[in-house]
């Protein structure tokens, strides 16, 4: 077996920082889009763990992509549905950069479709779509399960990002990528809980999709692991800012952590427990997941998951690409590495 390619061989190989070439990888800012394009090229090269995915492209769907772009000029069109408009501050939108250049390398062209609330309602495809037209779908923000179900139903190769949740055990026909939820909550409490931290919280509808339900049953599993007790009063079912509010409001007494489904109801609990004169981590630490800005922004700044979103689109582009041209694949769920990051919102 090889030797195993770390930050540092990248760093030295360029003549380069180690923190530089860790920005990079981790879609960090700071960084100018040259460098950054050098510096994952030549983890590309050297066969870095986070895209050693692509030698087994390379020598199989990469080619029959070639073949068939050869023959078309191109290969077709991949669609994006989505429920809400991609920001900056969304963890796939930087995915999906990545993404969208690995793709037209392949020979396809990305387009975007928005699902609207009437769309969801009456069981309709946007007009903007033509399935004649279309190689793929991969859905981003699409937690609506009757939807998804038709959705699936097209015939065509369909890839969710993340998804609605499985409560009840319900799934999709169709594969499925998801960060991994559970790693970074439970060595978030396992640490909390040898510190003296007993009391601890959860903010977040683990309803409103598989992630959210996954990263409150991590903080529920490790609480019941460690023979503590869940206070459902600390169970605050919110996801927009009024609800997050007035259920806080409603407590007469608050836990030591609360952890939230994602950074942007963090940031949420935050100016509510602000506004009530509450201050973090001084009387309650809060942490969130995503490692969006806001999490580096806030004050202070929050403790959070980060997301490793260039492998999240290497390993949709290998879900879409092998589904494409195998279509009869049992369907895959993928989970990617996560990453724990520790700021002043827990501090002691």
């Amino acid at each position: 077996m090889g030797k195993k390619v770390t930050i540092q061989d990248i760093a030295d190989a360029l003549g380069i920082s180690r923190n530089t070439v860790s920005k990079a990888i981790n879609n960090s800012e700071g960084l100018a889009d040259a460098t950054r394009e050098k510096i994952l090229q030549k983890a590309v090269e050297m066969g870095y763990k986070q895209f050693s995915y692509l030698s087994a492209l390379a020598s199989s769907e990469r080619n029959a992509a070639e073949s068939t772009k050869s023959r078309q000029g191109f290969c077709g069109e991949i669609a994006l549905f989505t429920t809400t408009f991609l920001t900056n501050s969304h963890f796939a939108s930087l995915m999906l950069d990545s993404f969208q250049r690995e793709i037209s390398q392949l020979g396809y062209t990305l387009n975007t479709h928005r699902i609207t609330p009437e769309n969801r309602e009456t069981l309709t495809l946007p007009i903007t779509f033509s399935k004649e037209r279309t190689s793929a779908i991969i859905c981003i923000e699409m937690f609506d399960q009757t939807y998804d179900e038709m959705v699936c139903a097209l015939g065509l190769p369909v890839l969710f990002v993340d998804g609605p949740v499985k409560i009840r055990g319900d799934t999709l026909s169709a594969d499925q990528l998801y960060m991994d939820n559970t790693s970074g909550i439970l060595a978030l409490v396992n640490s909390m809980l040898s510190k003296g931290i007993r009391h601890i919280g959860f903010i977040g509808d683990y309803q409103h999709c598989q992630s959210f339900f996954e990263r409150y049953m991590a903080y529920r599993g490790a609480m019941l692991m460690a023979g503590q007790p869940v206070e459902e009063r600390w169970c605050v079912k919110g996801i927009t800012a009024e609800e997050i509010a007035e259920q806080l409001t409603a407590l007469k007494e608050l836990p030591e952590l609360f952890i939230c489904a994602n950074d942007f109801v963090a940031c949420d609990a935050m100016r509510v427990l602000c506004a009530q004169g509450w201050r973090v981590p001084e009387d309650v630490r809060i942490s969130g997941f995503d490692d969006a800005p806001e999490s580096r922004n806030a004050m202070p700044p929050l403790t959070t998951v980060h997301i490793h979103t260039q492998i999240m689109a290497f390993s949709a582009v290998h879900l879409l690409m092998s589904r494409i041209n195998q279509p009869s694949l049992d369907y895959r769920t993928i989970y990617t590495e996560t990453e724990l990051i520790w700021r002043a919102s827990t501090e002691f």
